[in-house]
């Protein structure tokens, strides 16, 4: 089956994308409470990472959002990894979810996640944004991990993701190593109502991504349900937006865990679509049930 273009086709109609990677291998037994996260089995158990893809994939999604949100530098760095196999491995977190891909589901599309700041210092704060790191340092940190996922747009991948960013900082760091490289990306912000996770206003962000040609949406991920919704009203003043909340429950970092109860709906999407939200799926805590529910829920 022919791929094509993911900006064409979310111009078109909604696509569906997948759910929490992370959760999913917990699910299957994997320990995930280091600090690298899921980005660990990428060197560990690396056919762990691409079954998960597949099971995605057959549940109905259409994207897969790579293993590489937690691999930094200096977050595999501090284990003693060097940073020709740190390079390996976002190479290999592409081929991985594009191995899946083309066996599931050949007419879907690869993102080569971009996690945040936050990410690698693995204490929550990407959902705080207290980095105390400005926008040149931020460039810094994004800029190795950018170029070697971009260049894997065209090569396995077909856009970037950056997710779950906290604040408009980092926002207008990403967009500046983006800008003029030619290379699609989406940019979604963890978010409560209408303002960042650094409590600054939500629409300032989508705005700055609208005037840079690479990015084809803005939304939210790693918010909940009901803050989703909020957002993609005004995400979508900006064109499609993208919109994969968690399941509402709640993130101790201390402990690692997930505590509640899911507030996850596949009938939701209704409304973030009636918004704008043209690339719509999960995040943590939704599983490939979830994905099936809503891939109903779109008639598709």
């Amino acid at each position: 089956m022919t791929r094509t273009d993911l900006r064409t086709t979310v111009a078109d109609r909604p696509v569906v994308l997948d759910g929490g990677l992370a959760t999913l291998l917990e699910r299957h037994g994997h320990d995930l409470s280091s600090h690298l996260w899921s980005a660990r089995l990428l060197r560990e158990d690396p056919a762990a990472v691409e079954a998960a893809h597949r099971e995605f994939f057959e549940a109905g999604a259409e994207v897969a959002t790579t293993a590489s949100y937690q691999v930094s530098y200096e977050g595999f760095g501090s284990d003693g990894v060097d940073a020709d196999e740190v390079t390996g491995l976002l190479r290999r977190s592409v081929a991985l979810a594009a191995s899946a891909r083309d066996e599931v589901a050949p007419g879907g599309w690869v993102a080569a996640s971009v996690g945040p700041y936050g990410a690698v210092l693995a204490d929550g704060s990407e959902y705080r944004g207290d980095y105390g790191l400005d926008v040149a340092g931020l460039r810094a940190f994004h800029r190795p991990r950018l170029e070697v996922l971009a260049a894997t747009v065209g090569e396995g991948a077909d856009v970037l993701a950056v997710e779950t960013v906290p604040c408009l900082a980092e926002v207008e760091a990403v967009l500046a190593e983006l800008d003029g490289t030619g290379v699609p990306a989406w940019i979604s912000l963890s978010a409560a109502g209408d303002r960042t996770r650094a409590g600054e206003p939500l629409a300032e962000a989508f705005a700055m991504a609208a005037d840079v040609a690479e990015v084809l949406a803005v939304g939210v991920n790693c918010t909940t349900p009901g803050d989703a919704t909020a957002a993609v009203t005004l995400a979508g003043r900006h064109g499609p937006a993208v919109v994969y909340p968690n399941s509402g429950q709640g993130w101790d970092a201390d402990a690692r865990a997930w505590t509640g109860e899911s507030a996850f709906r596949a009938d939701d999407v209704a409304s973030w679509v009636a918004d704008g939200a043209r690339l719509v799926g999960g995040c943590c805590r939704v599983g490939p049930e979830d994905v099936r529910a809503l891939r109903a829920t779109l008639g598709r």
